[in-house]
């Protein structure tokens, strides 16, 4: 216990008090949300690991952009970006891939951005990770399929070590450095795609998905590699900090089944039709940009239907409409 800072050991068992009291309530009804389970022991062969330095544990940066610890002494440190504020904690974290991160808790100004007359509802899939409602897809990067089988032959190597050697340790950080690189590129994209969102529209509209739900079936792996619940966390602690709204629908909003033009209700449809022709006004509809105009129009943006990409498709003649009418030819009708 002598090896580490006095204040750790309290902030440990100050987070431990926290997570009983986040058990407690969870199980009475006062935390709302899913369910928080029972404290877990941790264990020092555990590949993620953190400790917290509050302000009276006489840590600071020091010269030249070295981090100081105590216990620990100087840290040479890779800054990301300057610190706007003094900091009054920070945490260090080991990822299972070997990285060391440092994490500050500081004072920031709120950077609210100007305001735009533009709204959008959101539509999200896995083949258009991203369908706008005015009409623009973004694909899916599918980082975790891409890199497949860079990751099987890292598994496989892995699978082949002696348990406890030092080889199996090596094969194993590979592994975790294979991952560790797609999470850092879908987090990059999540990010990017995200701050564009909210620095384009004043208003956002998405749908609240069951992604725990929809994970449980044949879709999980995309469904995970896609990473909606964390594209949607950031568009909302966006939102806030700059000034911007965001709005979730019901997830029981039928957006694929109306008709964004004349707004009849044509039931659902499998996942293989991606485009469809409304029966009451005869409108080709792209499915994914038309979901997304129903999304917007649900949570009361205002929204033009021309968004989805209608066009007019062949409507049948009314029977009094049929035929030439002799002595008007300017009412002539095609079949």
């Amino acid at each position: 216990m002598a090896d580490v800072s006095a204040v750790v050991l309290q902030q440990s068992l100050r987070d431990l008090d926290t997570a009983f009291r986040n058990f407690f309530d969870s199980i009475s009804g006062k935390r709302a949300g899913r369910k928080v389970g029972l404290p877990r022991f941790k264990t020092r062969r555990d590949r993620y690991q953190s400790i917290r330095f509050t302000a009276n544990a006489r840590w600071k940066v020091a010269d030249g952009g070295k981090l100081s610890l105590p216990k620990i002494g100087d840290v040479r440190v890779k800054w990301s970006r300057s610190l706007p504020s003094a900091p009054s904690s920070v945490t260090v974290i080991k990822d299972a891939a070997g990285r060391y991160f440092a994490s500050f808790v500081v004072d920031a100004e709120s950077a609210i951005l100007p305001d735009v007359d533009s709204a959008v509802g959101i539509d999200l899939g896995l083949k258009h990770f991203v369908v706008l409602s005015d009409g623009r897809k973004i694909a899916c990067p599918k980082f975790l399929r891409h890199t497949e089988k860079k990751l099987k032959r890292a598994q496989r190597a892995l699978s082949r070590k002696e348990t406890g050697s030092r080889n199996r340790e090596k094969a194993r950080v590979k592994v975790a450095r294979a991952h560790a690189r797609v999470a850092d590129a879908r987090r990059e994209f999540h990010h990017q795609l995200s701050t564009r969102l909210i620095r384009e529209n004043q208003a956002i509209a998405v749908e609240d998905l069951a992604v725990v739900g929809i994970a449980r079936t044949r879709l999980a792996k995309s469904v995970h590699d896609a990473g909606w619940s964390a594209f949607l966390s950031m568009l909302e602690y966006k939102a806030v900090r700059y000034g911007r709204r965001m709005v979730r629908i019901g997830r029981f909003e039928p957006a694929s089944q109306v008709c964004s033009r004349c707004g009849v209700k044509d039931g659902p449809k499998p996942l293989h039709v991606r485009s469809w022709q409304c029966q009451a006004c005869g409108v080709s509809l792209d499915r994914d940009i038309n979901a997304a105009v129903n999304v917007a129009k649900a949570a009361g943006l205002a929204v033009t239907a021309c968004g989805a990409q209608v066009r007019p498709g062949p409507v049948l003649a009314q029977r009094g409409e049929a035929g030439t009418h002799r002595g008007d030819l300017s009412r002539r009708t095609p079949h």
